[in-house]
C-alpha cells in the first residue's frame, strides 16, 4: 500500500465516528477512541475489506455526518465561491464532495491492517473552541503524520479539516475547485465532480 493511500485510510479512520456520547469528550480523546476503533472495525470487516463501497458509504449516513460540519468543510473547499452559490447549488457540492471522498477512502480502508494511532500532545486552553489534534498513524513502514481541526459546537466537537503528511484537505481541494470554477463556474465545478464520481462508479 503506498503512502498516499495509506494517508487516505488515515482521514477516513477518525471520520468514522460511532455513538454520540463520544461527542462530549475532549477534542484529543474523541480523535483517539474513534480513530483506534475504526481502524479496529475496517480490520476486521469481511465487506469494507472487500471495498465494499455501499457499506462504507451507509456507515458514512448513519455515523459521519451527525459528527463532522460537513457544510462548513465544503465551504472552505469551495472558498469565496460559496457565498455565490444558490442553496440549490450547495447541496449538490456537498453530494458530490462527500462522494468524492467516500470513493478515495473505499479503497483506502479496504487495505487496514495492523495499524495503531498514537497522540501528540495537545496544546488548547480550556476556552478555545477551535482546537488541532494531532496523531501518527504507525504500522509496517514509515508512520504517517494525521492531524485534525475541530471546531466546537453545542452539539460537542466536530470535525472539519484533515491534514495529512503537511497537506491540509481543504486547502488542497481549494485551490483545485477555484481553477474548475474559474472555467465553468460553479455549475462547472458541479458537474466536473459529478462526471468523477461516475467515472469512479462505473470502475468499481
Amino acid at each position: 500500500m503506498n503512502r498516499r493511500g495509506f494517508a487516505a485510510a488515515c482521514i477516513s479512520a477518525v471520520l468514522f465516528v460511532s455513538g454520540g456520547a463520544w461527542a462530549q469528550q475532549a477534542p484529543d480523546a474523541l480523535i483517539r477512541e474513534v480513530s483506534q476503533d475504526v481502524i479496529d472495525t475496517a480490520r476486521n470487516d469481511k465487506a469494507i475489506q472487500a471495498g465494499d463501497l455501499q457499506r462504507i458509504v451507509a456507515l458514512v449516513d448513519a455515523k459521519i455526518l451527525p459528527h463532522v460540519n460537513f457544510q462548513r468543510m465544503t465551504a472552505s473547499a469551495v472558498g469565496r465561491y460559496w457565498r455565490q452559490a444558490t442553496p440549490e447549488q450547495r447541496q449538490r457540492l456537498q453530494e458530490e464532495f462527500k462522494q468524492l471522498l467516500m470513493r478515495t477512502y473505499a479503497g483506502a480502508l479496504s487495505q487496514v491492517k495492523d495499524q495503531q494511532v498514537h497522540m501528540k500532545p495537545m496544546r488548547a486552553a480550556p476556552e478555545d473552541t477551535e482546537v488541532i489534534v494531532r496523531t501518527e498513524v504507525r504500522g509496517k513502514g514509515e508512520p504517517v503524520q494525521v492531524d485534525y481541526r475541530l471546531q466546537k459546537t453545542p452539539a460537542g466537537w466536530k470535525i472539519y479539516d484533515v491534514n495529512v503528511l503537511g497537506v491540509w484537505l481543504v486547502e488542497n481541494y481549494r485551490n483545485t475547485f477555484a481553477q474548475e470554477i474559474g472555467q465553468g463556474g460553479i455549475d462547472g465545478l458541479i458537474n466536473k465532480l459529478a462526471e468523477r464520481n461516475k467515472a469512479a462508479a462505473g470502475q468499481s
